[in-house]
C-alpha cells in the first residue's frame, strides 16, 4: 500500500518526506514494489515536480539502497567524471585512462545508453571480451593497481537508482531535473570520491536543451555534492551537433583510440582537455588549467595515455590489441557513404535525429530487453557552417544489412539540412559552474 499511497500523493502535488522516500527505495530494491507502479510514481514526480529537500532525500535513498566504495586507504585523489548524456560523446572513454596515466585515482561508473544518446559500457563492450561487470573487490583491486576501473552499477551499489535507471528509459521520465541529479549523484557519491567534474550538455541534442536548465541541473548536483563533502565543478558544453565524427557504439570506441593517440578531432579534443584539466586541478594534480592540459598534451604525445588503456582494456579481459588494431573491434557488414543532395551551407546536424537513427541501425535500445548491434552507426564528416557541394559525401553509414542502409539514409535526411545560410553553433564550452557560482566562459 506504500506505493500507492505515494503515487496518489504525489499525483496530487504533495510532498514525500525522507522516511517515505527511504522505504520506497528500499521497497523497490528488494523487488517489493512492482515497475509498473513505479513508473507510475516516476510520471508523477516528472509531471509534479520535487523541491530541493526531495531531492535531497532520493538521492540520499538511492545512496544507502546498497553498499559503497570505500577508498580512503587509496591515500591519493580520486576524481571521477560525469556527462549528462550526448550524441558521439565518448569523453568518458578518453579521459578516464588519460587522466589515470597521470597519477589520480579514477573510479568511473558509467550507464548504459539512455534515450537518444548512448551509453559508455555499451561502447566499452564493443572491445572483444571486455568486462564492465567487476564487483566493487575486484575495482578495488584495480584501482589499488591501475588507478582506473571502467565499471558499471554494480548490483552492490546504488540497487534503487540501477532499477529506476533503466525503468526511466523505457517510460519517458529521463528529462527531470531532480529525478537527474538523484540518479548520477547517488552513483557518484558511491564511488568515495575526493571530487567529481560535470559536463552538462546544453542545446537541441541534450536531455536539457535550454540553458537555464542546464545552469540548474549544475547547481543541483553541486548543491548535492556539497551536502556530502564532494567539491563538484561543472562545465556546459555544446550538444547542438554531435561531438566528434563517429555516431556508434564500435565506431566511438575507435575514434577514443584515435584520440589517446593524438589523432582525435579537434572538437572531441578541446572538450576532452577542459573536462580533464578540471579534473587535475581539481585533484591538486596541477596548479592550473594550463599547467593540467600541458600535462595531459604530453600523456598523448608519448604514448603513455594509450599505453595505460592497452593495460585498463587487459586487466578487465578485453583485448588490448584493439589499441594498436582497431580493426579487431566490430565490424558492419554494410558500408556506404551518404552525399549532399545539392550545394549550400551544412546549416543543421541534429543529434536527436542522429542518436535515432543508430537506434534504428540497432546500436540503440527502445525497450529495456534490447541487445545492439555494436558495430552500426555513422561517422558524420560536416559541420554546421560547412561548405558542401553537390554529390559530395557528408557521412559514412555503417550497417547490419541494405535494410539498414536505408534506414540510415533516411535518418540523415531528417539529421542534415544543407541550406543557402548557416547560423553559428553554440561554443563547445560556454559556462563554469561551481558552489561559488556559474562563470560565462564565452558568449553563448
Amino acid at each position: 500500500m506504500l506505493a500507492l499511497r505515494l503515487i496518489e500523493r504525489k499525483r496530487d502535488g504533495g510532498r514525500i518526506d525522507a522516511g517515505e522516500w527511504r522505504a520506497l527505495a528500499n521497497a523497490y530494491a528488494a523487488g517489493h514494489v512492482p515497475d509498473y507502479q513505479m513508473a507510475a510514481f516516476l510520471m508523477a514526480c516528472f509531471l509534479r515536480g520535487m523541491d530541493r529537500g526531495e531531492t535531497a532525500a532520493l538521492t540520499e535513498a538511492m545512496l544507502r539502497s546498497g553498499d559503497t566504495l570505500d577508498l580512503a586507504y587509496l591515500d591519493k585523489p580520486r576524481i571521477d567524471k560525469h556527462s549528462t548524456g550526448g550524441v558521439g560523446d565518448k569523453v568518458s572513454i578518453v579521459l578516464a585512462p588519460l587522466i589515470a596515466s597521470l597519477g589520480v585515482a579514477v573510479p568511473m561508473m558509467s550507464g548504459r545508453g539512455l534515450g537518444h544518446t548512448g551509453g559508455t559500457l555499451d561502447k566499452l563492450e564493443s572491445i572483444p571480451g571486455f568486462r564492465t561487470d567487476l564487483s566493487l573487490a575486484e575495482a578495488k583491486q584495480q584501482l589499488e593497481t591501475l588507478d582506473c576501473a571502467l565499471i558499471g552499477q554494480t548490483a552492490e551499489i546504488a540497487p534503487a537508482d540501477r532499477k529506476m535507471y533503466a525503468l526511466r528509459d523505457a517510460t519517458g521520465t529521463i528529462e527531470a531535473i531532480p529525478l537527474i541529479a538523484a540518479s548520477i549523484m547517488s552513483k557518484k557519491l558511491a564511488e568515495g570520491l575526493t571530487g567529481l567534474v560535470l559536463d552538462v550538455k546544453r542545446g537541441s541534442g541534450a536531455f536539457l536543451p535550454e540553458l537555464d536548465r542546464g545552469l540548474e541541473l549544475a547547481r543541483t548536483m553541486i548543491e548535492l555534492g556539497a551536502d556530502h563533502g564532494t567539491p563538484v565543478v561543472a562545465l556546459l558544453t555544446a550538444m547542438d551537433r554531435p561531438l566528434g565524427r563517429a555516431c556508434g557504439n564500435a565506431l566511438e570506441v575507435e575514434e577514443s583510440i584515435l584520440a589517446l593517440r593524438g589523432e582525435g578531432p579537434p572538437d572531441l579534443m578541446s572538450v576532452t582537455y577542459a573536462l580533464g584539466a578540471e579534473m587535475l586541478v581539481l585533484a591538486g594534480a596541477a596548479s592550473d588549467h594550463d599547467a593540467a592540459r600541458r600535462r595531459m598534451e604530453q600523456a598523448i604525445g608519448t604514448g603513455r595515455a594509450a599505453e595505460h588503456f592497452q593495460k585498463i582494456i587487459e586487466a578487465q579481459g578485453g583485448n588490448p590489441a584493439v589499441v594498436d588494431d582497431p580493426a579487431l573491434l566490430p565490424q558492419a557488414a554494410e558500408v556506404e557513404l551518404y552525399a549532399s543532395a545539392r550545394r549550400g551551407f551544412v546549416a543543421r546536424v541534429e543529434p536527436r535525429a542522429v542518436g535515432r537513427g543508430i537506434t534504428a541501425l540497432g546500436g540503440g535500445r527502445t525497450t529495456m530487453e534490447d541487445s545492439l548491434d555494436l558495430s552500426v552507426g555513422f561517422m558524420i564528416s560536416v559541420r554546421p557552417g560547412d561548405w558542401v557541394e553537390q554529390g559530395e559525401p557528408m557521412a559514412t553509414i555503417f550497417a547490419r544489412d541494405r535494410a539498414g542502409v536505408e534506414s540510415g539514409k533516411a535518418a540523415l535526411r531528417t539529421a542534415i539540412t544543407v541550406a543557402d545560410e548557416a547560423d553559428p553553433p553554440l561554443p563547445l564550452v560556454s559556462h563554469r559552474v561551481t558552489a561559488a557560482g556559474a562563470e560565462l566562459l564565452v558568449g553563448t
